[in-house]
């Protein structure tokens, strides 16, 4: 997430990408959050409003098993495969065209069997 003051700027224009096409930059990945196998996380911001408390972008990762704490985010696949097991809720089995939700604090175990792309809007 961007850090940068945005509050003197015009609103952006609308705009559309494919998302596939998104040519992706790396993001940190906490090795602590690495269960097994040598994930690599990539990702774009496309927008992120002023204040800073939403963000839509692009997000990539490749396989491998991972642990998380969610921010407040609705995405969609693109492509790729994973399984999240939600601590204390659901198993949820992602896959390209599916949508998730998932809440702020969810602890998760991201098991990506293969690549996974995803276009999310984040609320914090």
């Amino acid at each position: 997430m961007s850090t940068s003051d945005h509050s003197a700027a015009p609103a952006p224009a609308s705009f559309a990408v494919t998302v596939a096409d998104v040519e992706l930059e790396p993001d940190d990945l906490d090795p602590a959050q690495i269960v097994s196998g040598d994930p690599v996380v990539t990702g774009k911001v496309l927008w992120e409003s002023a204040d800073g408390k939403q963000v839509r972008g692009i997000w990539q990762i490749t396989p491998g098993v991972v642990t998380d704490v969610e921010a407040n985010e609705l995405f969609v696949v693109v492509s790729g495969r994973a399984t999240v097991e939600v601590e204390g809720g659901d198993t949820l089995e992602l896959g390209p065209g599916s949508a998730c939700v998932l809440r702020e604090g969810d602890k998760t175990v991201w098991t990506v069997h293969e690549t996974l792309r995803k276009a999310y809007h984040i609320s914090y």
